[in-house]
């Protein structure tokens, strides 16, 4: 990349909403017949919530996951007519708030059923009724689900858009849990009035359709994320990360880098080092392992990732492009964002959604100028 200019660190974070849009109508297709939501919580995965849901909006989508009222509270105020479904379901004292905002929540128990009635909700409120069926997590247990089936009364009093279900091992489609769960799901929102449901998520969407729901809430292939553990990504590229050098050093005796002095460099070699750090969301598992491109040429990381600096090796790579305030990218066209996931010993998901307030957030592509968000 080119010599930035006011480029603060730790550097420039680029969104191309043509490259979500794009995402977007990949998953739209695969879903037909059913409908494409999207999930945009964690300002979505870290990208920006705003712009990720009028980019969405205007492609059409008009169904948005998040994951409390307060996310809620907020996509309503953008987006009046957008149907809303708060994954935390109703959280103590929150029901009124959840009215208010005419969110739709998923309710993930029976007291947060109750509550939610409590406060004056009507079959004109219409809600998601959540089961578990391995996950573990959130959701009905069965003896919660035969005890709502056998409360008729309360049941014409709900109206339920969907059943749901979250499954533990999508990105897997050969996992055994995955026809498990499908099993239990089936006998027990068998027991409920028949109602459409939600259950795919990127992975089941582009892969093995493990429900063929009615409505399916994709969240990291939209981003530009590998859904799989063990296939090709399908999705295209969303994000560029790239953080200027600070400073270049040339090396003319052995020295160590870093905190830990975990690694050496013996001359003749050069170093440099860029302004971003574990603080920016740039792991520090990523030390002496991941790699990151100068203008196309690879170059390791050396060293412990520090709060705000990383240091590459660039021994070879040619002087003009190895200077002050030359940009190098960190996830990008040479350096994929599973990639970068890979060398951490982690997911897509947390790196998207770890990366900080400090960057220079730049949003491109047509979409962009049409929103008004290019710079």
């Amino acid at each position: 990349m080119p010599p930035s200019e006011n480029v603060p660190s730790p550097g420039l974070l680029s969104i191309d909403l043509d490259a979500l849009a794009r995402n977007f109508e990949t998953l739209r297709r695969a879903a037909e017949p059913g409908r494409c939501g999207a999930v945009v919580k964690a300002d979505a995965y870290g990208l920006g919530m705003a712009p990720v849901a009028a980019t969405l909006y205007a492609e059409g989508c008009r169904d948005f996951f998040i994951a409390n009222v307060a996310e809620g509270e907020r996509l309503r105020a953008q987006l009046d007519d957008a149907r809303i479904y708060v994954l935390a379901g109703i959280e103590p004292g929150t029901a009124a708030r959840v009215r208010a905002a005419r969110l739709a929540p998923v309710l993930n128990s029976l007291p947060q059923l109750h509550e939610w009635m409590d406060a004056g909700a009507s079959s004109d409120d219409p809600v998601i009724i959540h089961i578990d069926t391995g996950m573990s997590r959130l959701g009905m247990s069965q003896a919660e689900v035969e005890q709502l089936a056998a409360d008729a009364g309360r049941l014409e009093k709900l109206d339920i858009a969907y059943v749901a279900t979250h499954f533990a091992c999508a990105d897997e489609p050969a996992h055994p849990l995955n026809a498990e769960q499908r099993k239990r799901f089936d006998a027990l929102r068998g027991l409920l009035p028949a109602c459409p449901i939600c259950v795919d998520n990127s992975a089941s969407v582009l892969g093995d359709r493990l429900a063929s729901g009615d409505l399916v809430r994709p969240g990291i292939a939209l981003y530009g994320g590998n859904p799989f553990v063990d296939r090709a990504n399908p999705s295209v590229a969303v994000v560029d990360v790239a953080s200027p050098i600070l400073q270049v050093r040339d090396v003319v005796e052995p020295v160590t880098v870093g905190y830990g002095a975990t690694h050496i460099v013996k001359p003749p070699a050069r170093l440099a080092t860029i302004g971003v750090g574990y603080a920016d969301g740039y792991p520090r598992a990523l030390g002496n392992c991941a790699r990151v491109s100068v203008a196309g040429h690879d170059a390791p990381v050396v060293g412990r990732v520090s709060m705000d600096l990383t240091t590459i090796d660039v021994t070879g790579l040619p002087d003009a492009l190895v200077v002050p305030g030359t940009l190098v990218e960190l996830i990008g066209k040479h350096v994929s964002l599973d990639d970068v996931a890979a060398a951490a010993d982690t997911i897509s998901y947390e790196i998207l959604t770890g990366l900080g307030p400090r960057w220079q957030r730049r949003y491109v592509g047509d979409r962009a100028a049409r929103l008004g968000l290019s710079q």
